[in-house]
């Protein structure tokens, strides 16, 4: 049966072993970025190797609402034709950014040095997560915000267009927080700068760069700073360029431990981008003793990229660096796959920011955990994983997602090495992220089917 027929409950079996070459899925960061700075830059913006996921169609659809022309090429190109010097226009509708959190985040800073107002909306599971990590530094800067209880959507936030630079340190590291503050500046006389105890993903810095911003990094006693001056118009100029979107290594994640848990497994994963702000998850899988090798290492889009051979590997317990959260935070679910499969306990600790993703990934993980026969704890702010050193788990379980595309997945990775064949409650939101995922498991050997 194909599973695009019935995304509401698919399953996983055990598979005797994944083999092949294939190429990553373009990065989601990545693609959000282009896209929006496309939108505000001055020229035409071309896309190679866009994701086509549903967050990103959600912010095409919102920066169209801006007035930015956007559209797909017979070439499979994406390409737009930017708002420059007339600035982002005043939208005749809501801003509806369905799943995608790094979507509305990012486009609300840079609607922000804008004179406009706008109405941000999403789908359940969006509105339910907190934004006054972005909403309390734009309030700062300037612009009048109203939310929900929580700072929860929707939001309306409106601008006179003359807002202030700040300097700002986040309570919590986060790309997002950072990535809304420089967008919002770009439009600001003067310098914004964001202080980062510990580093993020610095894709907004290298996106910039390619844009023609200059966006200065200077390490300090108290941390990273990272400064852009505005206003866009002048210093700050946006101008269009050619994004070449490199694999994405959080999707590369599942079929990684996919190939590391099924015994027999040798994947090439091709084009996928190795930023050391988003690897952490790789040197944890390395440390546990998986076969993971980098070859043939080049540059795309201003980002280094590589070729992942990756072989079943007997895998040992750690436990994860609490510092090494910041480059791997979508990851730890995967990654408690992973461990469910290792010799002796995985601990990962003080990542409470799982609580508050598009479910609470901790208890999430757990409960699929839980649910399929793993030995599992769930910490305060993180999750104790008692793996059963390369044996199957009991399966059998039926997980509930939570509409959450990350869990679904893990859920479907651990089901490749299960008793019994492990379903999951709701397939669907999976084409967030990773629209091709079906295709490149079932490529590659792995029993994935509706049910």
């Amino acid at each position: 049966m194909n599973i695009e027929a019935n995304m509401k409950r698919v399953q996983s079996a055990k598979s005797t072993s994944l083999t092949g070459t294939i190429f990553a899925p373009g990065d989601k960061s990545i693609s959000h970025r282009a896209i929006i700075l496309g939108a505000m830059a001055e020229g035409e913006t071309r896309i190679d190797g866009l994701l086509e996921g549903a967050d990103i169609l959600s912010t095409i659809g919102a920066m169209r609402a801006f007035g930015a022309d956007i559209y797909r090429a017979d070439d499979g190109q994406w390409r737009i034709k930017g708002c420059g010097e007339s600035g982002l226009h005043h939208p005749r509708e809501d801003i509806d950014c369905g799943n995608a959190g790094t979507g509305v985040r990012l486009i609300m800073g840079a609607a922000s040095g804008y004179a406009l107002t706008a109405t941000y909306t999403g789908d359940a599971s969006l509105s339910s997560r907190p934004m006054n990590r972005i909403l309390d530094p734009l309030r700062d800067m300037g612009v009048t915000a109203k939310a929900q209880k929580g700072g929860r959507l929707p939001a309306i936030l409106t601008s006179d267009g003359d807002l202030s630079p700040i300097r700002y340190t986040p309570p919590i590291a986060s790309a997002q927080v950072k990535s809304a503050i420089l967008l919002a500046g770009l439009n600001i006389n003067g310098t914004t700068t964001v202080i980062e105890k510990t580093p993020t993903r610095n894709h907004t810095e290298n996106m910039l760069s390619a844009f023609g911003v200059e966006v200065s990094v200077k390490q300090r006693t108290g941390g990273t700073e990272i400064s852009v001056t505005g206003p866009a118009k002048g210093y700050a100029k946006l101008t269009a360029a050619h994004v070449s979107v490199p694999g994405d290594p959080s999707s590369a994640a599942f079929l990684i431990v996919a190939a590391l848990i099924t015994p027999n497994s040798d994947v090439i994963i091709k084009n996928v981008m190795m930023n050391p702000t988003r690897t952490g998850l790789f040197e944890c899988l390395t440390e546990m003793g998986g076969y993971l090798r980098a070859d043939n290492f080049r540059k795309s889009g201003g980002e280094i990229i590589a070729d992942l051979h990756v072989k079943y590997s007997k895998l040992s317990a750690i436990t994860v660096p609490p510092e090494r959260a910041a480059s791997m935070i979508d990851e730890y679910p995967i990654l408690a796959i992973a461990a469910a499969f290792a010799n002796g306990t995985t601990i990962m600790d003080d990542i409470g920011e799982l609580r508050v993703k598009e479910s609470d990934r901790i208890s999430a993980t757990i409960a699929a955990l839980s649910a399929n026969g793993v030995s599992c704890e769930d910490l305060a702010n993180g999750m104790k994983i008692k793996g059963n050193s390369g044996h199957l788990v009991a399966g059998g379980g039926i997980v509930t997602t939570h509409h959450d595309h990350r869990i679904a997945m893990s859920a479907l990775i651990l089901g490749l090495q299960s008793e019994a064949p492990i379903c999951i409650d709701d397939g669907s939101m999976i084409a967030t992220s990773f629209p091709s995922f079906f295709d490149l498991m079932n490529e590659l050997g792995a029993k994935i089917t509706a049910k």
